[in-house]
């Protein structure tokens, strides 16, 4: 097991004392600094374990997916985190040890959606323009001190500045605007299901598009998605695809992040791989 210590540190305060009395034979690893995650997880896979559990929130998960990636481990979720949205799309509840380690041990999975933009993988979700520029905003010592506000007092300085022009390439088809999502599952941000259409195995990305993005236009797509009809917006794409590319038309350094760590820079290519990532899950209710 791969944990953060960092994450919800007073819920994971003696998390591994507690995992050993659940289960004495789990060999766990803590995270001391941003890729340890990852790099723990890639040396796990080397070792031959056959299963790696990651215990933290939703940027420990995707650490820990980039470090087994291209391997056929399975992968254990324990979420810690504030939002846990790649869980919650998986139906594993947040912050009940217990559960989530009988849920493991149990040995029940499902084969999911292993998505990948440029060489970073992700399992939830994508931003292109304002969500990952308000991440790329956000330094250690503020999230340490302001937690989720960091990023909306982060979001509040990127709205105030003209926002780029991104051209989105897919299929054959060719659209721009200001700010792009794309998700492998529905959620985004919490239990919001923001790609209404989206299944997690169904080896397609769902893409939003926003074409406006002034501080206006910001709190009438939040309006509207929180009520549900974003999609029948006027300057609002959605569409379905296996791939896309996205690149800065005004010329600026446009950043994009996955599963919300900053990843890159534009010009980004998205790819899907269908049910490439097997994941530990509960099992389906009977009829």
């Amino acid at each position: 097991m791969i944990y953060n210590p960092a994450a919800r540190s007073e819920r994971s305060r003696g998390l591994r004392e507690k995992i050993q009395a659940l289960d004495p034979r789990a060999v766990i690893r803590p995270t001391v600094g941003p890729g340890d995650a990852a790099a723990l997880a890639a040396e796990a896979v080397a070792a031959g374990f056959r299963t790696v559990v990651a215990a933290g929130g939703d940027g420990t998960i995707n650490e820990v997916v980039n470090g087994l990636a291209g391997s056929d481990a399975t992968l254990g979720l324990l979420p810690l985190g504030t939002m846990n949205v790649f869980a919650a799309e998986l139906g594993i509840p947040g912050n009940r040890l217990k559960r989530g380690w009988e849920i493991i041990a149990r040995g029940h999975t499902r084969a999911v959606d292993l998505a990948r933009a440029n060489s970073h993988y992700f399992v939830q979700l994508a931003g292109i323009g304002f969500d990952a520029q308000a991440v790329a905003g956000v330094d250690w010592a503020s999230k340490k001190n302001f937690g989720p506000l960091s990023y909306i007092i982060s979001a509040a300085k990127v709205a105030a500045h003209r926002p780029p022009l991104l051209r989105v390439t897919s299929d054959g088809v060719t659209r721009e605007g200001s700010f792009v999502l794309v998700g492998n599952g529905r959620f985004y941000g919490g239990p919001i299901k923001v790609f209404k259409e989206a299944v997690i195995d169904d080896g397609k990305l769902d893409v939003l598009v926003f074409k406006s993005l002034g501080y206006l236009d910001i709190f009438r797509y939040i309006q509207h998605v929180l009520m549900g009809t974003h999609l029948g917006l006027p300057d609002v794409d959605y569409f379905q695809t296996a791939g896309l590319v996205v690149d800065s038309v005004s010329g600026e350094d446009v950043p994009f992040e996955a599963d919300g760590e900053l990843a890159g820079y534009a010009p980004v290519t998205i790819r899907v791989d269908k049910e490439r990532l097997n994941v530990l899950v509960p099992p389906p209710r009977s009829p």
